[in-house]
């Protein structure tokens, strides 16, 4: 046992650092990720190819990089959480030049084994590089123009490269999480509601220069607006997504159709079956009980992480935790918001569900760093 100075607490060594794992939280991921093996199961058609297998096979890696990761003290993740965020910045970079492109899009860096999506990486470092910011910086400080303009600057550069891509949806997940850090760590809410209040008055000057000779916006950028706000505007087009997703998630009912009875997924109705829209293959086999299980598995996990961030008096761990949890929330918050056209399709793939390495790996590396904030809490 490992004692700290001045004090009786302590830090946990050796093999009783896996009996401080946080093991609700791990039990709760491999819930959620269970949920996951088995919706891709059924929308293969009932076969564990080509999805669920290599799903489950990254999954157990992940897993094993989530305990080793929550293994190594917290004070490592402070001292490298500016080359993390550096490596991630680079690998963003570096898809600009030798990244692959599928579906239209340059996101990717191939490895041979694997694809990377360096985004993905991006979502965590810059939340692990604004919590050891913060942590940093002394308290007064937090809200001075100069110190704010510092972390502004660190989440918009990658969000413009990200953006680029172009990844509509990474890089709002981007913004929103950096700009959750930010509240989290004490910045005034004046600054907030300025940038929420000029963000209300360019949607109002969009939607005013509609069909004038100052239009802000390309007409058939204002044609997806409105398919967003009624997809029946074009069914068969821009509409198609989610009014097949809306037509899934209603012939679920409350009990749902039954495992691998959807019609909308089994005869390829609705698209990306397998990642952006799993979640309505589920809501449409298992229903409303279904989908608000899943839901709740999502919220206890946010709940353990807040829980163990509120009962740790170190910072640097504390804004990780919190920022990490609610970068989870914002995950699935999209997603689900985007497929039940509360929010307009971007692109953002259900958390621990839909099929995808790189958002998987990460994931589990991120919940390490949780891990590693509850393991090395002063006790």
């Amino acid at each position: 046992m490992s004692y700290l100075s001045n004090n009786a607490q302590y830090v946990p060594t050796g093999f009783r650092k896996l009996i401080y794992l946080n093991w609700p939280i791990i039990a709760l991921i491999f819930a959620v990720s269970s949920a996951g093996f088995v919706m891709l199961y059924s929308v293969a058609g009932g076969s564990a190819t080509p999805w669920m297998e290599p799903q489950v096979k990254r999954f157990a890696l992940g897993m094993v990089l989530m305990i080793g990761v929550g293994m190594v003290p917290i004070w490592f993740w402070r001292n490298m959480a500016g080359l993390a965020y550096g490596v991630s910045i680079t690998l963003l970079l570096a898809v600009e030049f030798f990244g692959t492109v599928g579906m239209g899009a340059q996101r990717w860096i191939d490895l041979g084994f694997m694809r990377l999506q360096p985004s993905e990486l991006t979502k965590i470092t810059l939340v692990m590089f604004l919590a050891a910011y913060y942590d940093w910086l002394p308290t007064h400080k937090t809200s001075h123009p100069l110190w704010v303009a510092l972390p502004v600057g660190l989440i918009l550069f990658p969000t413009a490269l990200v953006l680029g891509q172009p990844d509509l949806g990474t890089a709002l997940l981007l913004l929103l999480g950096g700009a959750t850090v930010m509240f989290i760590a004490g910045v005034h809410w004046a600054y907030f509601a300025t940038v929420f209040g000029a963000g209300i008055a360019t949607v109002f000057a969009v939607f005013q220069s509609r069909g004038t000779d100052w239009q802000l916006l390309k007409d058939y950028q204002f044609r997806r607006i409105d398919t967003f706000l009624d997809p029946s505007n074009d069914p068969l087009g821009a509409g198609y997504h989610i009014t097949q997703a809306k037509i899934a998630l209603g012939s679920g009912g409350m009990t749902g159709r039954g495992f691998m009875q959807g019609t909308q997924s089994s005869l390829d109705f609705l698209p990306e079956k397998h990642t952006d829209f799993i979640f309505t293959t589920l809501a449409e086999e298992f229903g409303f009980i279904g989908a608000v299980g899943l839901l709740g598995l999502y919220m206890l996990i946010i709940l353990f992480c807040l829980a163990s961030a509120m009962t740790n008096k170190d910072r640097f761990a504390a804004l990780l935790t919190m920022g990490i949890a609610m970068s989870f929330f914002l995950f699935f918050a999209v997603n689900m918001a985007m497929v039940t056209g509360m929010a307009p399709v971007v692109g953002v793939p259900l958390p621990l569900v839909s099929y995808g390495g790189s958002a998987m790996l990460v994931l589990l590396v991120a919940f390490g760093l949780v891990q590693s904030a509850h393991v090395h809490k002063p006790r």
